[in-house]
């Protein structure tokens, strides 16, 4: 028993002994950031079934080599073998979701050029009398009983939807925007894009969310809108045809029962807020007429 203490104690020596803070601390931290990461990726989605289903692929191919079972053990062998490649494929849209979440990291949002003062207050009026217009234009749809599916581009360019569509380009008002909606309408099933403050295009297809934990009272409708938020950063208003219920897609999560001034509130927040420099103290500071004074100019 002393031995083993000993045995014990010297293998505790010579780990610190070896150990180096700075360089081996720090790759400790990235590899559990990493490691977090992951699982924050794949927790609450299909990912996490498909790691279950991986798991007991391993128990088989362990509990084959133990029972020598030669063909399973062969076919198995075969499929581990080729790990990396099985799990790009089957990972593909949890590995592109990643990639893009680190593409709308602050460092990407970077503008090197920079937006001229008159550009950004012509930008923010536009991106105003957008959301103003989409709020008046959801009051009339909820009333009327006529559904709606609008997406806010932000920071990922959505040109292949927008390719799935009809290209308008117009400046948006309530009465463009409830007449595309209008269930009489050609292109009142698909999505409506919004880019730089203008109606851009509308009757786009969106792709549908694999999320199984939407509930199927929700139609095709809440499920496309919650796709594209899936798989951009766009923020996406839904008006339900059925009831007339208001929800908003961001992140892969939907919301629901918004108000008009509620929706107001979100679009603003989501657009004009998340567009926001930062000043040379750091403080976020809003592009145009969202731009908080500071104390020294209320003097």
């Amino acid at each position: 028993m002393a031995d083993f203490f000993v045995q014990a104690w010297e293998a505790i020596v010579a780990f610190f002994d070896s150990y180096h803070w700075i360089r081996d601390t720090l790759d400790i931290a990235l590899v559990a950031f990493v490691i977090y990461s992951v699982i924050k990726l794949v927790r609450d989605s299909r990912a996490e079934q498909l790691l279950k289903g991986i798991l007991i692929f391993a128990l088989a191919f362990l509990s084959a080599s133990l029972l020598d079972l030669k063909t399973m053990h062969y076919l198995l062998k075969t499929v581990f073998d080729n790990i990396l490649i099985v799990l790009i494929i089957i990972f593909q849209p949890e590995i592109r979701r990643a990639l893009e979440q680190v593409g709308h990291s602050r460092i990407s949002n970077i503008n090197l050029f920079g937006m001229r003062e008159e550009e950004a207050e012509a930008e923010t009026k536009r991106w105003q009398r957008a959301i103003s217009a989409t709020c008046t234009a959801v009051e009339t749809l909820q009333r009327q009983k006529m559904g709606a599916l609008i997406v806010f581009e932000r920071n990922t360019k959505l040109g292949e939807i927008i390719n799935s569509g009809t290209v308008v380009d117009a400046d948006p008002t309530p009465e463009l925007i409830g007449n595309i909606f209008f269930n009489k309408a050609p292109l009142h099933d698909g999505a409506m894009i919004m880019r730089d403050g203008k109606v851009y295009a509308a009757g786009c297809i969106l792709p549908l969310t694999d999320n199984l934990q939407i509930s199927s009272e929700l139609g095709t409708r809440h499920r496309a809108g919650v796709g594209m938020s899936e798989n951009s950063d766009a923020l996406v208003v839904i008006v339900s045809e059925e009831t007339g219920t208001v929800s908003m897609a961001v992140g892969g999560e939907l919301k629901r029962n918004f108000s008009s001034e509620a929706l107001r509130v979100a679009l603003e927040n989501g657009i004009l807020w998340d567009r926001a420099r930062r000043d040379k103290d750091g403080e976020r500071k809003p592009i145009g007429p969202f731009r908080r004074k500071k104390k020294s100019d209320d003097k």
